[in-house]
């Protein structure tokens, strides 16, 4: 997963420039936009509510080249709701991005 760090502080360099603050700014709102996806996707009653808090959840990750997220999400879309192995991979993918 160190790999899908790269790629955030790349695409933060990317969006962001030489402007750190900017950088900063980017980066605490993808992930805080990770948090609420995750929420939404740990609190999903039905197949509906959970496949689209998940692909919410990848196309955020996918729009900050945060691959291993983009493929836990997926992997959550095709589980059953609720599936503690696809929340536990959601959320070793964010922490990792996290850190």
């Amino acid at each position: 997963m160190k790999h899908d760090a790269l790629s955030l502080e790349e695409a933060l360099a990317a969006a962001g420039g030489d402007d750190a603050d900017l950088r900063a700014e980017l980066r605490a709102a993808f992930l805080e936009s990770l948090g609420r996806h995750g929420l939404a996707l740990a609190s999903a009653a039905t197949v509906t509510e959970w496949r689209n808090a998940a692909w919410r959840l990848k196309g955020c990750a996918a729009s900050f080249g945060a691959t291993d997220l983009m493929a836990a999400a997926d992997s959550a879309a095709c589980s059953r709701v609720g599936d503690a192995d696809a929340l536990a991979a959601v959320g070793r993918a964010t922490e990792a991005l996290a850190a």
